[in-house]
Parts: C-alpha cells; sequence; structure tokens
C-alpha cells in the first residue's frame, strides 16, 4: 500500500540506492526515516508527493539522486552531545598527548561525520577554554561529511536558536558566538580553526591525513560489518602513534578489528592502538 505516494517498492529501492552509494544500511525497523527525512525534500523540490519523487530518482543519476542520498544519510547532532566523551577528552586524552606533542607543536583532530559543525566546534571551544598552551600551535581542526549541503552550512559557523540551546553553556553562547539576525554565529577566530571537506568515508582519504585524534561518533552503526571492519583498518593505518579514537557509545572496536583496546577506567569509551608514542 502507497503512503504519501511510496510504495514498499519505491522503500526497497531506497534501501538499496543508499546502500550502494554510501554502504549505510537502513533496515526495516528504520522505514519510518525514509518517510520523514525525504518528506521536506519533496516540498523544497515542489514534488506533489515522495512517489513521484522517487520516480524521478529512478531516471536519474545526477542531482536529486545526490539530494535524496544527503537527506537520508545526514544524522543528528548538538554541541558537546553526550558530555562524557568531551571529558574523557579534557582530563584523559588531550593532556598527555599536547606533553607528548611538544616538541612538534602539532596536533591533528577529525570530526569524520561532523554533520552540520557542532562536534567540532565543541573541540575548538574546549580547547581554547581548557588548553591555552596550544593558542599558538598550528592545531588542525579537520572535520568531514558524506553531505555537500550540511557542509556548506557548517562552514557558514551559523546556527539557530533551538540549535545553540542544545548542549551549549549559556557562558560558552556569550563568549564565542555573535548575533546574526535571528541566529548565531561563531567568532571568526574559532571558525577559522577547522578545516571543512566533502568526503565519502568509503572513497580515498586525503594523501595528508594524520590525525592524533580521530571522532567517528555514531557513525558506524549505520554500516554492515564488513564496512566498520574496512574503516577501522583505515582508520588504523592512518592514525598518529599514541593516537585515540572516539565511537558512539553504542559502538565498539570488540569482535570487529581486536587490534584495538579500549582505555581501561575512562569516563566514556575510547580506543587507542597498543603501540603508544609521541
Amino acid at each position: 500500500m502507497a503512503v504519501n505516494g511510496l510504495t514498499e517498492a519505491d522503500v526497497v529501492f531506497l534501501r538499496e540506492l543508499v546502500l550502494r552509494r554510501s554502504a549505510i544500511v537502513i533496515d526495516e525497523s528504520k522505514d519510518y526515516l525514509i518517510e520523514t527525512r525525504l518528506e521536506k525534500l519533496a516540498r523544497d523540490l515542489n514534488y506533489a508527493n515522495l512517489g513521484t519523487l522517487v520516480a524521478d530518482v529512478r531516471r536519474d543519476s545526477g542531482t536529486i539522486t545526490r539530494q535524496l542520498i544527503e537527506a537520508l544519510t545526514t544524522h543528528e547532532t548538538l554541541f558537546f552531545r553526550d558530555v562524557r566523551p568531551f571529558d574523557a577528552l579534557k582530563r584523559e586524552i588531550l593532556p598527555p598527548m599536547i606533553a607528548a606533542r611538544q616538541a612538534s607543536r602539532q596536533l591533528t583532530i577529525w570530526s569524520a561525520a561532523c554533520s552540520t559543525g557542532q562536534e567540532i566546534f565543541s573541540v575548538a571551544m574546549l580547547l581554547r577554554e581548557q588548553f591555552p598552551e596550544v593558542v599558538n600551535w598550528p592545531v588542525r581542526l579537520y572535520a568531514t561529511d558524506i553531505s555537500g549541503q550540511v557542509i556548506e552550512r557548517a562552514a557558514q559557523g551559523r546556527f539557530q536558536q533551538l540549535e545553540v540551546n542544545r548542549g551549549l553553556p549559556a557562558a560558552m553562547l556569550v563568549k564565542y558566538f555573535e548575533r546574526d539576525g535571528v541566529d548565531w554565529k561563531i567568532k571568526d577566530d574559532i571558525r577559522r580553526m577547522v578545516r571543512f571537506e566533502q568526503l565519502n568515508l568509503l572513497h580515498n582519504w586525503p594523501a595528508d591525513l594524520r590525525p592524533d585524534i580521530v571522532l567517528l561518533r555514531n557513525v558506524l552503526i549505520y554500516f554492515s560489518v564488513a564496512t566498520k571492519k574496512e574503516l577501522l583498518t583505515r582508520v588504523r593505518h592512518v592514525l598518529r602513534p599514541g593516537g585515540a579514537l572516539m565511537l558512539g557509545s553504542a559502538e565498539t572496536t570488540l569482535g570487529i578489528d581486536d587490534s584495538w583496546e579500549r582505555a581501561p577506567d575512562s569516563v566514556t569509551p575510547w580506543y587507542r592502538l597498543p603501540r603508544s608514542g609521541p
């Protein structure tokens, strides 16, 4: 039976399309996401219903298909999401790492599925608040996402009132943001700390990518076991010695890539390779 013009065959087609193009698995329990995320796209593109949108996608491999993939693979984010990972950065990961990097005075942090930028800007503010000694370092904050649309928005550093209300302490809002009409815009000195780029994690990564910390949070849950294994292997190959990998609270390397070890006695799960060093 068609719902908003969307048939069961359309849903199967969309699941398979997303899997082919992004390796993201949308199982049957999440079919509701297809309808809810595509309704806005259909309205924006002036389609009468989802069925006519999907009919055009079946005939098109260009712009409409790209916009549909981006709509279905864009995930929710917020400032200082889940709190504890940022406590781990502040207390457990960054202090010894910064001490070990004193000679090179270099630090690279990669937000590998950054969405609209709240995560990487949270990291930037954390560095400014807690680690003033790295202000004059060539700190590299690298943020990527499969969606070009959200990357463009993230690079602007502009957020609605509702977005800054979610997770962002009031003191940081006052200190690091300024009014921009009805919205808030992060100050230029923080925005310039971050380099945003569109990147499909299954495609080629930049040749010079050598992060100290990789934030791959709430990403693996959307992939098959084989794709999880591939991504964890690739992270392992680019991570600098002594580096750290942060996953979402529902994610783990256990049983997927046992080269990683979980940091003991941490406030939240994070992972490292057994061999450590500067």
